[in-house]
């Protein structure tokens, strides 16, 4: 059989385009198979910062802007502010658009194929798209998740939202909505919907976001969650946690959702409780590609079942990042193209919540590193937002941060809640990654005035935590030998 590619990338994601981009830097030849790509992230991100910048200008000229305070609700915040935030968010999904476009994937010589289509084994593996059969070396899926909906009475039947179609909603018909829902109930707590409750709180709505488990998100340290959630409530999002959502049902022209004991009565209904691969049309089990309801099975190499087929991407499951998609991009591209030796290893790999204050997250958490490793030998080292001056100078001080430790000064992961936790959280990555220990950071030096200023203050703090340890340890064994001494042992 003779290949017409060395890969063919099932795209629908931005981690296909940059996994296509990727292959032509390695020289290989190969096709993009994609669908219409949303681009809702950017929407919500970009109405984020649009969010952002109303809220502090109301705080600064000391307005209110809730909603109950508003007699003509087409002059309420929302309507007023989210029309011209959409198409600020629209002149950025148009010019991310245009960087990673299909004309530009096209000149490097990747094959661009808009159109869906499945796998075939017989007579050969193959991905037919129309009329065509795309032979490869090897494939790779990147073709995303779409909404997991959960079974729940009457949802269907009273309609909801998603994260995949809610900006689309807001725009309406070409054009900003110019009265959109004022009430608004999220089902889940995932990273986008914190994000989305913020954002539609922040631009005057009435936001409650319940969640099934006892906190926001499971993998974070409580404390820093406990400071997301009060964030949350300060900016006017109601929050529910540890409830379950038993039923949903419309009275007249009004959804209602009883969520444990409370009946909450709202405009419109936000699922996003979790996401399940975008893998129903592809033909996988012809291919003998396994998947379960919420991700592809894959090797640490990132193969499927089917060792001729890649994945990455939230496709494979967890939490939609681009970044996380895109590294594992980078390792199934050269395991595919060349000889499979690379493993994922996410150790280094920052993650981030787009909340006001960011959070960002790197390595163990505390828990987990007191799992992993003896307790003595694990220091964990918490500073404050409200000790840097950059903070006080931009009234940022709600924040933390958070590293965890061994005692020999090795950066195990860190959390950081506050400003700039983003920019933050890829300094510690890159030590991690290149095995910089903590009292290395005391070589940073870094602007004064700057967030920066924190990891310094951190470093002092492992200094005074590991003293006092090791004087602790030395008076335990003044106490042991004099014990021995005194009974002559």
């Amino acid at each position: 059989m003779t290949n017409d590619y060395d890969i063919v990338i099932v795209g629908g994601s931005l981690a296909g385009r940059y996994a296509a981009l990727a292959a032509t830097q390695l020289r290989a030849k190969v096709a993009l198979v994609e669908p219409k790509i949303n681009y809702g992230f950017l929407y919500h991100h970009a109405i984020s910062e649009i969010g952002n910048l109303a809220h502090h200008l109301h705080d600064a000229v000391g307005l209110s802007i809730h909603p109950s305070q508003v007699d003509n609700p087409e002059k309420s915040p929302i309507s007023v502010v989210l029309p011209e935030a959409m198409l600020y968010a629209q002149g950025v999904v148009s010019n991310v658009e245009a960087q990673h476009s299909a004309a530009n994937l096209a000149a490097l010589g990747v094959d661009v194929i808009f159109d869906s289509g499945q796998f075939q084994s017989s007579p050969h593996l193959a991905f037919a798209v129309s009329e065509r059969l795309l032979k490869a070396r090897t494939y790779l899926l990147a073709s995303g998740s779409c909404p997991a909906i959960p079974e729940i009475d009457g949802l269907s039947a009273t309609g909801y939202f998603t994260l995949f179609n809610i900006w689309q909603f807001l725009y309406g018909r070409g054009k900003p909505m110019s009265t959109p829902p004022k009430n608004w109930v999220i089902l889940g707590g995932v990273p986008q919907s914190i994000e989305v409750a913020q954002t539609l709180a922040r631009l005057s709505c009435n936001v409650t976001l319940v969640v099934k488990r006892p906190q926001l998100l499971p993998d974070i340290d409580p404390e820093i969650s406990q400071l997301l959630q009060a964030q949350l409530e300060v900016d006017g999002v109601r929050v529910i946690t540890q409830t379950p959502v038993t039923q949903v049902m419309r009275i007249e022209d009004k959804k209602w959702i009883q969520a444990g004991d409370k009946a909450i009565e709202t405009d419109e209904i936000l699922v996003a409780t979790g996401q399940q691969p975008n893998v129903a049309s592809l033909n996988l089990a012809a291919v003998d590609v396994k998947w379960y309801q919420r991700h592809l099975v894959v090797n640490h190499k990132l193969q499927t079942t089917n060792p001729r087929i890649y994945a990455c991407g939230d496709v494979i499951g967890g939490y939609d990042f681009t970044n996380v998609a895109n590294y594992e991009a980078r390792i199934a591209l050269n395991n595919a193209l060349f000889f499979p030796r690379l493993r994922v290893n996410y150790r280094c790999i920052p993650l981030a919540i787009f909340s006001q204050p960011m959070l960002g997250q790197v390595g163990l958490t505390e828990k987990k590193a007191k799992r992993r490793y003896n307790h003595q030998e694990i220091i964990v080292v918490k500073q404050y937002f409200k000790t840097v001056a950059a903070a006080q100078i931009r009234s940022e001080n709600t924040g933390i941060c958070k590293l965890i430790l061994l005692r020999n000064g090795e950066i195990l992961g860190a959390e950081i809640f506050g400003a700039a936790a983003g920019e933050l959280i890829n300094l510690i990555a890159l030590a991690m990654s290149q095995n910089i220990k903590i009292q290395q950071l005391e070589n940073l030096s870094p602007v004064y005035p700057s967030f920066s200023e924190i990891l310094e203050q951190c470093v002092r703090e492992w200094h005074k935590q590991k003293l006092n340890s090791n004087i602790a340890w030395q008076e335990f064994l003044e106490s042991y030998f004099q014990f021995r001494r005194d009974w002559n042992i």
